[in-house]
């Protein structure tokens, strides 16, 4: 009776894990300031250390591992491999999807998930053609997979554009990768689908506003720390906002039992500057920090 109720819940993660690189060049990629002699002298060190870290920060969002975890700005499949087989997640039993996109620096997005609790039965990468002017930026993946409740769940994982320009002058790439995404979820009907993931945007942004008129339901849209300590995944400035997602289709969204963002006291630093506190990131510009992200995850738990 026991294992009945505990697979009757799937808990579900999105972290940017910001920059996850190796220590190598990767072929046709801007990745040099992630070498031993690049700008951040990126050392075998700091990326153990990172990996290690990254994996105590998966860890920490429930009792037991994830079942899934959505992770953006992961550098390559070394990366994944060193993740999952090699650091603190290495006995957590995780496999892995990820994409191999056009992106300059070398960014992709992952899910990595527990195959006793979710089944993979297809996936597909889908690619965002750049609009003009616009930088080639990371595809979206596609997942459809079978939970351990028999329950058929489709899950597409987003990181998109920056606004690194400027909001406005950028706004156009991030609706053009909402419209793509909406496009997708279209073609899988209207069973339990799950979209998430770094959008850039805040939930009051016309992407986000795209997404949620479509129908999908914004499960994280008031999460908060569950210690109290936040009121998002990111911090800007002082204020606190969330640039991290997860919605889901009525038909998922009505089995969510939990939302809140994993703010551990741990991941956080004081905010000498601004008051309170802000996520312990890795860098500040190019000033190392050792730290772990400067997002905080996301996670929900679903009832089935």
């Amino acid at each position: 009776m026991l294992a009945l109720l505990l697979s009757s819940f799937l808990t579900f993660v999105q972290l940017n894990c910001e920059n996850l690189f190796d220590c190598r060049h990767d072929e046709g990629k801007e990745d040099f300031e992630f070498l031993s002699d690049g700008a951040r002298h990126w050392s075998p060190t700091h990326y153990w250390k990172k990996l290690n870290m990254i994996g105590q920060e998966i860890l920490s969002c429930s009792s037991s591992p994830p079942d899934l975890v959505a992770l953006c700005e992961v550098e390559n499949d070394s990366v994944l491999h060193d993740l999952t087989r090699r650091s603190l997640l290495r006995n957590a039993g995780y496999h892995y999807l990820m994409t191999q996109s056009p992106d300059v620096r070398g960014l992709d997005v992952a899910l990595l998930y527990q195959p006793h609790t979710f089944r993979p039965l297809c996936y597909d990468i889908i690619t965002v053609p750049p609009l003009t002017g616009m930088r080639p930026t990371r595809d979206i993946l596609y997942v459809q997979g079978e939970t351990i409740t028999g329950d058929t769940l489709h899950i597409f994982v987003v990181h998109a554009p920056s606004r690194y320009a400027g909001e406005l002058e950028t706004r156009a790439n991030r609706n053009h990768v909402a419209t793509i995404l909406l496009q997708a979820v279209a073609t899988v009907g209207s069973g339990m689908v799950l979209v998430t993931g770094d959008f850039n945007d805040y939930a009051d942004s016309p992407s986000l506003l795209m997404l949620t008129g479509s129908g999908l339901r914004h499960l994280t849209a008031t999460a908060v720390g569950r210690h109290g300590a936040v009121h998002g995944t990111y911090n800007f400035h002082g204020r606190w906002q969330s640039l991290d997602h997860i919605l889901a289709t009525p038909t998922l969204a009505d089995h969510a039992d939990t939302a809140f963002v994993n703010d551990a006291p741990f991941l956080l630093v004081v905010d000498d500057t601004y008051g309170g506190w802000k996520p312990r990131r890795t860098f500040n510009g190019y000033r190392y920090l050792g730290g772990f992200s400067d997002h905080l995850p996301l996670v929900v738990r679903f009832r089935f």
